[in-house]
């Protein structure tokens, strides 16, 4: 009996067995065609492997001068620059797989062993030590897959690593990643860190220097040498002991770079010329878009001359020196090519970022009055044998309403004055009736050939730069250039040549000047602008050189300007305050004029400019003007000799005296 019952127990156990097996083996079937169902499934959804995705990477434009140093660095979220693997050095590619997968060169993209290793010393440790994600793995999250967490996802990564050791070389994969990864502090990829942390090229570091990027993609912000030195030298040491451990380099050379201080670099990313480089960053997003600019690696060289720059700093920062002064502004151009070699301004570009140089729309005053010259010279005006009468003048505007009254800034006044004069003397009253003679749309067309773009009202007040005018440095200093380049105007030019990322050339600049006024008219403007410079309203700009040039300044001295040029550069400058229209009636104890400060500020510019360059005059035209008998209403006389009285002039013509008409 007891025997029976020890079989039944023995039959219940081993019937137990059988199903509790069964049930094991059902349940894993079960699992495996779950699991076999998800793998498909993630794997029917899998992203494709594209080649451009792996290879297009974003990457930093950078602008240079014209001497090409480094003005800028340009990018959105990523500041990168791709460099090949033979320009990384050995010692960062074997730290970074000493440190990061050390069996690289030796899984197919998932290292089973480097998993189980991992997964070990995770349980054992009670923490998570070690990730066990490969090289590849991790190139593949980074360029395919999102931040996920996941068994599925962790398993997608894994297919698609396999995958990609299938289409490309370890050295791809390898120079791949070292141009992806983050660094932190901004930096994507080895070159951006090399010069992040050490500020030098990725090529040019040592072996202690290697190990430290290499141990910074674990944890950016905890090894980051910038954040806590003492933690990125531990790190940096930990991996160099690796390297040494895998035999990539020998314990004393381990020894050795692990002895060294961390020197990391204190260099901010500045920007250099920050105006200038914002004007032309606006002139590459128009060309290309944003997205090429901000991510496509350009490389784009300038027009910009640095010590330039410096010069015109210089200038004004020397003139200009007290708490509280007005702003300042200047632009010199090269008058055959358009190019801009400088464009300075005086504000500080952190907290203000508005670009008085190329956008700032003010009154120019008087230095509209070559303009008005320049139409009536190529109508056949003889700027010395043309004459009108120097006074304070009520002008009937056409249609009948109020006269315009017209008065000179300093109220002297000349009586009978030809155009040359008037022009040395800032007469306003002169330049009010030629333009009423010329009729002002002929002045405002001239102007804008000659290069000014802004929106000018066609009203008599455009020959005196008043209301309805506002012109930035850049323009005038572009519209002058024409004169200086014998009546040919070239656009500015602040892009010189454009390359991709790879170094083909996308865009090159060709200066194109267009003969817009004739040769002989420039001469003849330029004559009566050089006298002025010698001995008229100008003088104070006169550096010992040919020059020819204007002053301008608003009737509330809101404005004050000094335009003028050589044959080498045309130069614009423009002193005022920039968020208010305040009268400049106290600076240094004077009242602000264009002969003042503004003339001052230009002559220092154009000295250092021309430091070194041959003293050239301007030449004579091949095509010289040919003047003839110019019949205003308001002119008093147009060649011979002048009249000696207003009634000898009036007599001359027949008509009353302005001011004075009946009709």
């Amino acid at each position: 009996m007891p025997r029976r019952r020890k079989k039944i127990k023995r039959r219940k156990r081993r019937s137990l067995l059988l199903i509790g097996v069964g049930f094991f083996v059902l349940s894993l079937v079960f699992a495996l065609l779950i699991g076999i169902q998800t793998v498909s499934a993630l794997v029917h959804d899998l992203p494709k492997l594209n080649q451009d995705d792996l290879l297009s990477l974003g990457q930093t434009s950078k602008i240079y001068a014209a001497d090409g140093t480094l003005l800028a660095e340009v990018f959105g979220s990523e500041n990168r620059t791709v460099v090949p693997l033979e320009s990384i050095p050995l010692y960062l590619q074997q730290a970074t797989i000493a440190i990061e997968d050390e069996r690289f060169y030796e899984h197919n993209g998932v290292d089973y062993e480097g998993l189980a290793r991992a997964a070990f010393t995770n349980i054992t440790s009670g923490s998570l030590v070690e990730g066990g994600s490969t090289i590849t793995q991790q190139l593949v999250k980074t360029v395919y897959l999102t931040d996920e967490r996941s068994f599925s996802r962790k398993l997608v990564e894994a297919v698609l690593a396999t995958r990609l050791e299938q289409t490309v070389s370890k050295d791809e994969i390898l120079e791949r990643y070292l141009n992806t990864i983050y660094y932190g502090e901004g930096a994507y990829g080895v070159e951006a860190a090399a010069q992040t942390y050490f500020g030098k090229s990725v090529s040019q570091l040592d072996l202690s220097e290697c190990a430290t990027l290499a141990g910074l993609v674990n944890a950016p912000s905890i090894y980051s040498p910038k954040r806590d030195l003492k933690a990125a030298t531990e790190r940096r040491n930990v991996v160099l002991q690796k390297m040494a451990d895998l035999g990539y380099i020998t314990p004393a050379e381990a020894h050795g770079a692990a002895s060294l201080p961390l020197v990391v670099s204190d260099q901010e990313r500045t920007v250099a010329e920050p105006y200038f480089v914002e004007y032309v960053k606006q002139q590459l997003i128009d060309m290309y878009g944003a997205g090429t600019l901000f991510e496509g690696g350009l490389r784009v060289y300038t027009t910009i001359d640095p010590h330039l720059q410096e010069a015109g700093l210089e200038a004004i920062k020397d003139t200009l020196y007290e708490e509280g002064d007005p702003a300042a502004a200047l632009v010199a151009i090269e008058p055959e090519t358009g190019y801009i070699r400088a464009m300075v301004s005086s504000q500080d570009f952190r907290s203000y970022q508005f670009n008085l140089a190329a956008q700032a729309q003010r009154q120019p005053g008087s230095t509209f009055k070559p303009f008005v010259l320049t139409a009536a010279v190529e109508e056949g005006v003889n700027p010395e044998k043309t004459y009108y009468m120097s006074k304070e003048i009520d002008l009937p505007m056409p249609g009948g309403g109020t006269p315009w009254h017209v008065r000179t800034y300093n109220l002297q006044y000349y009586g009978v004055s030809n155009l040359k004069e008037a022009m040395m003397h800032s007469d306003n009253t002169v330049y009010a009736q030629l333009v009423m003679d010329l009729g002002p749309e002929k002045v405002r067309d001239t102007a804008e050939k000659m290069g000014i773009k802004s929106y000018m009202a066609a009203n008599p007040s455009i020959a005196l730069g008043g209301l309805g005018q506002g012109v930035s440095p850049l323009e005038m200093a572009s519209a002058y250039g024409t004169l200086a380049a014998e009546g040919k105007h070239a656009e500015p030019i602040a892009i010189t040549r454009v390359e991709t990322a790879d170094g083909k050339v996308k865009y090159e600049a060709k200066p194109d000047p267009k003969q817009v006024i004739s040769d002989g008219t420039a001469y003849e403007v330029t004559k009566v602008l050089m006298s002025d410079i010698q001995a008229g309203t100008s003088a104070p700009a006169n550096f010992g050189r040919p020059a020819a040039g204007k002053t301008g300044s608003t009737e509330n001295l809101q404005d004050a300007w000094f335009v003028g040029y050589t044959p080498q550069f045309s130069t614009a400058v423009w002193v005022g305050y920039p968020d208010e229209q305040k009268p400049m009636t106290n600076v240094h104890g004077h009242s602000v004029w264009g002969d003042g400060f503004p003339a001052t500020i230009w002559r220092e510019f154009m000295m250092e400019a021309h430091r070194d360059l041959p003293v050239e005059d301007f030449p004579l035209p091949d095509h010289p003007v040919q003047f003839k008998r110019f019949h205003g209403r308001y002119v008093l006389f147009s060649g011979g000799e002048p009249p000696t009285t207003t009634e000898d002039a009036y007599g001359h013509t027949g008509r009353t005296a302005p001011g004075d008409e009946t009709e």
